[in-house]
């Protein structure tokens, strides 16, 4: 496809001593379709150029040449505004959307590289509540974009499946675990189990030393308490299955953190070469007081491990086996300080430099309830299927009320409310937190992924009413040089550049807020136009553009992990 942007860099360059990837980078798309296609800022050059930027953008123009790419060049203060040739922007947008359908906007970028993207990672033995459901979201989107764009991915479901909640967990299983049944709610017995004996730990010091116990035993494989830790796992996995097929959520590797057990002595061997660890009151401690990042703890004193000797262990197996060049943690802002650290101490674990390099923490926003931060323990965490069967069944009783008589209303309203959830979880940037409200995540007007499906419904009822799909020879590409065909297509134009940006600063909100400026370019094309008309050849151009929209808003949402529905 023609790149634009590397033109205008191109003439650029011709008059100033500046590279043009740089410039490249520099040119915008304006906030108002009227003053141009794209901008060139020429502050950027005033420093070098040593003139002021109108000045500067005064010269440029006199020496810019237009041509058969770009139209025209006007300035705008300090800025240079540039239109390119409407008739080729039409005939190379809709050409590369016909010859590449399904596949649009996806790319090579990628080939060669390989990426790890580790995401959900929902604790063993508790219920997955919708602070879960956002690391899943987000970390999904993430996954299938890399993908898309050519990336070899592993999808990894880091799960929490180890540590000293197990050993309090085995304790109230062999005090209580006769009074429950594990068969209709298995997680929520076992949350039941972890409130008690936790309570009982907080008033018993000698029960906390049982539990302290059972987790030695764990780690060193006490079959008694391996076969309860195994029982616990399957009853959860199987739990969360049921969110992950809702969802569309898959995974290349369940491992989780028990994993990662027999690889410790390895990871450690690696530490003590390198002389970074050291004893401290009878713990092992990576000392990074003078990276500003104080103390990392690698083993307690009482001998067992923590969060960082496991995630350092995954480290190195996964450099090991997937030799990545990136390996994106999908983890709350809350970890900053631990990512941190083990970024810091994995430099001394003899990987190769570009998995050092490549390691990267994707720091989203907690969820909060208006009242305040959720907690399993207290019972104010909002659980992920009870919301996912709330959003359907509200969407169900709205179609109930406005289409009674509508096919496959059940499988509508679950794309449609499942959608609803998931849009609302990526429309923002990720790093802002996020505060759960049921009238905000099912608001069906605005800015929302049920809007968004409703302009792909609009699409496909329009090619419905015409009774044919057009093909690309029948498409007068100067018929669609208006000003709402334009921008239409323009936005078109932008998907691989899009999803580019989304890879680059792993942001699918990105993707998220493309997805409704393009519906709401089309939302004015459809009500500025009139479609299916008299003119054969201009209701062919036409609907051939309609077309094209409800393709790449099924293909965005799709990489989002949202379906489209057929009926709203």
């Amino acid at each position: 496809m023609i790149n634009f942007k590397q033109i205008i860099a191109k003439k650029i360059a011709k008059v100033v001593d500046l590279g043009e990837n740089e410039l490249q980078e520099y040119v915008e798309v304006p906030p108002n379709p009227e003053m141009g296609d794209y901008a060139f800022p020429c502050f950027k050059l005033a420093k070098t150029l040593k003139k002021a930027p109108p000045e500067i953008a005064s010269d440029l123009k006199e020496k810019i040449e237009v041509g058969d790419e770009i139209a025209s060049v006007e300035i705008a203060g300090g800025y240079l505004n540039f239109k390119v040739n409407s008739l080729l922007l039409v005939q190379t947008v809709l050409t590369e959307i016909d010859e590449k359908q399904e596949s649009y906007g996806s790319s090579e970028i990628g080939k060669g590289k390989n990426v790890i993207v580790e995401y959900s990672s929902p604790n063993i033995a508790k219920p997955f509540h919708i602070g879960h459901l956002r690391n899943t979201i987000i970390g999904s989107s993430l996954y299938k974009i890399y993908q898309f764009l050519g990336y070899h991915v592993t999808g990894i479901n880091h799960l929490g499946d180890y540590g000293t909640q197990f050993a309090k967990l085995i304790e109230g299983y062999k005090r209580w675990g006769a009074e429950y049944d594990f068969t209709e709610n298995p997680i929520e017995d076992l949350t039941q189990i972890y409130v008690r004996i936790s309570d009982l730990c907080k008033n018993d010091e000698n029960v906390l030393e049982i539990c302290r116990e059972n987790f030695k035993k764990l780690e060193n494989g006490d079959s008694y308490c391996m076969d309860l830790w195994t029982r616990f796992r399957e009853l959860s996995l199987k739990e969360f299955q049921k969110i992950y097929d809702l969802l569309d959520v898959k995974f290349d590797s369940w491992n989780g953190e028990s994993f990662y057990i027999d690889k410790i002595p390895e990871m450690e061997a690696r530490l003590e070469k390198a002389g970074v660890l050291t004893e401290s009151e009878g713990a092992k401690i990576v000392n990074l007081e003078e990276k500003g990042l104080g103390v990392c703890m690698v083993r307690k004193a009482d001998g067992t491990t923590i969060y960082a000797t496991r995630d350092l262990a995954a480290i190195l197996y996964r450099a090991q086996t997937y030799d990545f060049d990136k390996c994106l943690y999908v983890v709350a802002y809350e970890q900053n300080l631990h990512f941190k650290q083990i970024f810091e101490v994995a430099k001394y674990l003899e990987i190769p430099e570009k998995c050092v390099n490549g390691l990267e923490h994707v720091r989203y926003g907690m969820t909060r309830l208006a009242s305040g931060k959720m907690s399993t323990r207290e019972g104010t965490a909002i659980k992920v299927d009870d919301l996912l069967k709330e959003a359907i069944a509200r969407v169900e009783t709205i179609m109930n009320e406005k289409s009674p008589d509508m096919p496959n209303k059940k499988e509508e309203a679950e794309k449609v409310g499942i959608g609803a959830v998931i849009f609302n979880n990526v429309c923002n940037n990720i790093i802002k937190d996020q505060i759960f409200d049921w009238d905000t995540v099912l608001n069906f007007n605005g800015e929302t992924g049920p809007y968004i499906q409703y302009v792909y419904v609009r699409t496909n009822s329009v090619l419905e009413k015409a009774g044919y799909e057009p093909v690309l020879k029948d498409v007068d590409f100067a018929l669609l040089t208006d000003a709402q065909s334009k921008n239409v297509i323009a936005k078109l134009y932008e998907f691989g550049e899009i999803l580019q940006a989304v890879v680059q600063k792993n942001e699918p909100s990105i993707l998220a807020r493309y997805l409704i400026s393009l519906s709401q370019s089309y939302s004015n094309f459809y009500n500025e136009n009139k479609i299916i008309t008299e003119d054969k050849k201009l209701t062919d151009s036409r609907l051939y553009l309609n077309k094209t929209v409800g393709l790449v808003l099924k293909i965005g949402c799709q990489l989002l992990g949202i379906k489209m529905p057929r009926k709203m």
